[in-house]
């Protein structure tokens, strides 16, 4: 937990001393030093001072897969895509073991321990449009509005479903590896506009597949392909569903961890130069697709929502 002191008015060691956290967050020193702060360990000024925080809580554990979770939530998922809490489910029950060396290797540099303090907590910034809206016109942040109010999303409405998946099964230690997590979380429908793809069926398996880059959990590349394999099996058309997968694959491989960038500084930037900077060119073969089904007749937002199941 974050331990908050008078940082003014108290040194680093006395504060930590007062507060009781020199299990995790003192590193001996020797001699007549005491204690000094550890490179485990992560600041940020607050209201009340500095808040200290662990990189990695020492209570926290290696996850675990759960294949049966994972399958059962999916199911509830493929009877309807707008049940955010259930894919969310998924990833959970099949995740990125290696988060939290990831975390703690990008908070131990001083660019990550800059975007630690800067930007705390993305979804009041990014749901805050009228501030969005002042950035040049073509910015990554009128895109991000467009969209996000296009669609009816805000940033909240992720954080509530992913709280609503995980209020009973995942424990948070607000430790740099939960800063990390939060961030995977709500760069979401950031790539929605980094990438192209659009919120039809294919277009959220083809974020799936390009995020397996960004976060490296088997439940990416499960949903992703059996999702896209079940829509396959759903109707029958003549668009290259797999190709579309394939690209999206091909393309995550090649843009820089997003997690790791300063999101906020970004959003003013024009899109297209955005986009240059994550190496994500347009998705031909998704698109593609989606003249077929127009050619076709076919609803690129049917498959698998309440209606079709």
């Amino acid at each position: 937990m974050a331990q908050s002191v008078k940082a003014e008015k108290l040194g680093a060691r006395e504060a930590l001393r007062d507060v009781g956290s020199s299990s995790f967050l003192l590193r001996d020193a020797g001699g007549d030093e005491g204690g000094t702060l550890g490179p485990d360990v992560i600041t940020r000024k607050s209201a009340d001072g500095v808040d200290y925080f662990p990189i990695i809580h020492p209570e926290r554990k290696r996850s675990e897969f759960q294949f049966a979770k994972a399958w059962d939530h999916f199911h509830k998922f493929r009877k309807d895509k707008e049940q955010t809490d259930e894919i969310i489910a998924v990833l959970d029950a099949l995740p990125w073991r290696g988060m939290a060396q990831a975390a703690s290797g990008f908070l131990s540099t001083p660019r990550g321990r800059e975007i630690f303090q800067t930007e705390p907590y993305l979804p009041d910034f990014l749901d805050d449009h009228e501030t969005l809206r002042k950035t040049p016109k073509g910015s990554f942040a009128h895109a991000y509005c467009d969209f996000m109010e296009r669609e009816g999303l805000t940033a909240a409405g992720m954080v509530y479903a992913s709280d609503e998946a995980r209020k009973e099964d995942v424990r948070r230690f607000d430790d740099g590896v939960d800063w990390y997590n939060d961030r995977l979380r709500d760069f979401h429908d950031i790539l929605h506009i980094v990438t192209g793809y659009g919120r039809d069926l294919l277009g959220e398996q083809c974020i799936f597949a390009y995020m397996y880059h960004q976060r490296p959990s088997p439940g990416h590349l499960l949903t992703a392909w059996l999702g896209t394999l079940m829509m396959k099996s759903h109707v029958k058309t003549n668009a290259p569903i797999i190709g579309a997968l394939l690209e999206a694959r091909r393309n995550g491989k090649n843009c820089p961890r997003i997690v790791e960038q300063p999101i906020q500084e970004l959003f003013a930037f024009p899109l297209e130069e955005v986009r240059a900077r994550f190496n994500t060119p347009e998705p031909e073969v998704y698109h593609r697709v989606l003249d077929v089904y127009r050619v076709e007749g076919i609803d690129p937002h049917a498959f698998m929502s309440k209606e079709a199941a």
